[in-house]
């Protein structure tokens, strides 16, 4: 059984580890936004949280692993991930932080003119 004062939930940590799914999901949607492809534009909420969660996850392989100096993967890290992405997803899907698109929209096909 995992000793309770080896992770403790109010850590630094855990505080990272929100902080850091919480901003890579919001570059992840702005890079998703200012493409040209309109599924992608169209889906940037989705795609960003799942690119989040998957560093995330990667995170926690590595730590599992033993590439970084930690006490190995944690439940309670991946659960700070998650609420890292909650935050930012409902704070996305409210649209008080939109990201204004620099591309502007291609102009209306007015098809062909003979004049």
């Amino acid at each position: 059984m995992e000793d309770a004062d080896a992770d403790p939930w109010l850590a630094a940590d855990k505080a990272y580890h929100v902080m850091f799914c919480f901003v890579l999901t919001f570059l992840f949607h702005s890079a998703a936004s200012l493409t040209p492809h309109p599924f992608l534009r169209r889906q940037s909420i989705p795609l960003a949280s799942m690119a989040s969660l998957l560093a995330g996850a990667a995170k926690e392989a590595a730590d599992h692993l033993g590439y970084f100096r930690s006490a190995g993967a944690s439940l309670k890290d991946a659960l700070a991930d998650l609420l890292g992405v909650i935050l930012a997803t409902s704070l996305l899907s409210l649209g008080t932080l939109r990201i204004k698109r620099s591309i502007p929209p291609p102009p209306p096909d007015r098809g062909i003119s003979l004049v």
